[in-house]
């Protein structure tokens, strides 16, 4: 007993045969698991939670509601615009039409007019017939008196056609001279003095006419006049019969100018307010678009302006046509409508254009200055030609303009587009030309700034990247 006590060294009985073989099998499975655990792959650790990027569908919704804002506001300002000067400014209505005056369709219908005019006032085919009758009663009777006279009696119409053509043809000779011009020009300015006068209810002189169908004419008193003196001038003696006569000529004919003069007060505050509500809805649509979406929305504000300017454009095609097919030709001959309506459009149309390459300078900037690869690609090429020029000169140290035009950079960029801004804002009447002028003069002026402070960036390049080499190296 003691020696197997000594033996085991643990102070039990020990072990039999049965319980050795017990312990070795549970041993031998301790082993197995225990391998087969180092064995097996450790488990993954879970994923991370996949980060979704943020919906922003309210943000874009609010953004295309905006941009649709901005189409419409445009129509609506620079049609206002164009209604507000051509009805209340004077200046710029005879501005439009005294082109007019020289247009060879406008001035054959004047013609027709005041020809017609003095015929319905003088009857020259009755007056040569009493002409031609006292002289066949001066003549001795003879036998042949019954021909000759059926004769003469035959000549009076032939006469008085002829006589209409000479008025005409003297009529045309002077409205096709500079003289007239300057009459058409002063008859236009006291017409739309009135025209004013009437549509802001203070009254107005004779020289305007606005019916209740809207039809606006002038005075062509003036130019009869001058029409008189020419033909008694040329010896034509009937011209002593002519009246005074203060025909109108129809300018154009519009029952919206009616509403116009009820509304005038209100499409004068329009012209001023609405401009400024385009510009508050592009920067609210740039201002609710998600961050870094900024400039995207951006260019679509500018495509905006250019899809509003061709929907106006598309309207004013279609608005011509029925006008044109509106007038009747007793009214106005379908040549000298079709060159009035032009000429009064030209106004318009020249506003439209140049909101429509405001729109796309917008989309274009918005799109270049934006993070799409053919952006960065252009802007990496217009970087890489500036570095050729500034290596095509001697190298050398940027002198205070130089180093100071460079701190301020921002600055001065942000002050040629305001300025540019500025000056497309509070130009009175901008044209498609007067855009692209100031466009171009803002990109001269980004591009002597970057040419300016080229030297300052060139040189301090290599300061910017010495200190990350030395951290590298570890000294």
């Amino acid at each position: 007993m003691d020696s197997d006590i000594s033996r085991s060294g643990t102070g039990t009985a020990p072990l039999d045969t049965a319980e050795r073989a017990e312990l070795e099998r549970l041993r031998a499975e301790v082993a197995a698991l225990r391998a087969r655990t180092e064995a097996a792959p450790e488990a993954p650790p879970p994923p991370p939670p996949v980060s979704r990027p943020p919906r922003h569908a309210l943000r874009w919704t609010a953004v295309a509601i905006l941009t649709v804002l901005v189409a419409l506001l445009a129509i609506a300002s620079v049609t206002a615009r164009f209604v507000r000067s051509e009805i209340l400014d004077t200046d710029r209505y005879v501005t439009t039409v005294a082109p007019l005056g020289s247009d060879p369709a406008v001035q054959t219908e004047i013609a027709s007019t005041v020809t017609d005019e003095i015929f319905a006032r003088v009857d020259v085919e009755g007056l040569t017939s009493d002409a031609l009758t006292a002289l066949t009663d001066a003549v001795p009777a003879t036998a042949d008196a019954p021909r000759v006279d059926r004769a003469v009696e035959g000549l009076a119409p032939v006469i008085a056609g002829q006589a209409r053509n000479f008025v005409y043809e003297t009529v045309l000779s002077l409205v096709q001279t500079d003289q007239f011009e300057d009459l058409w020009i002063q008859a236009n300015r006291a017409a739309h003095t009135g025209l004013v006068a009437v549509v802001t209810g203070e009254g107005g002189p004779s020289s305007v006419t606005v019916d209740e169908s809207g039809t606006v004419s002038i005075s062509l008193g003036t130019i009869i006049d001058n029409v008189k003196a020419r033909l008694l001038d040329r010896g034509f003696s009937f011209a002593e019969k002519i009246p005074n006569i203060d025909k109108q000529f129809v300018l154009f004919q519009s029952p919206e100018l009616i509403r116009a003069q009820r509304a005038v007060s209100a499409l004068d505050t329009a012209s001023d307010v609405l401009p400024w509500l385009t510009i508050a809805a592009a920067v609210a649509a740039v201002a609710v678009a998600p961050p870094g979406r900024r400039r995207r929305a951006l260019a679509f504000v500018g495509t905006a302006l250019l899809v509003g300017m061709l929907i106006l454009a598309i309207a004013l095609i279609v608005a011509r046509s029925l006008y044109l097919g509106d007038i009747p030709p007793d009214v106005l001959s379908p040549d000298a409508a079709s060159a009035i309506a032009d000429t009064m459009l030209v106004p318009l149309r020249t506003a439209l254009r140049a909101v429509a390459i405001l729109g796309l300078v917008i989309a274009v900037g918005a799109y270049l200055t934006g993070g799409s690869a053919s952006a960065t690609a252009v802007r990496r090429g217009f970087g890489r030609g500036m570095d050729a020029v500034q290596r095509s000169r001697k190298p050398r140290p940027p002198n205070q303009v130089e180093a100071g035009a460079y701190r301020a950079r921002t600055a001065l960029r942000l002050a040629i587009i305001g300025i540019a801004a500025v000056m497309l804002m509070f130009w009175r009447y901008p044209t498609g030309l007067v855009v692209v002028w100031i466009v171009l003069g803002a990109l001269l002026a980004l591009l002597a700034l970057e040419v300016l402070i080229r030297p300052a960036r060139t040189w301090e390049q290599p300061t910017e990247i010495v200190p990350d080499a030395d951290s590298k190296t570890g000294t």
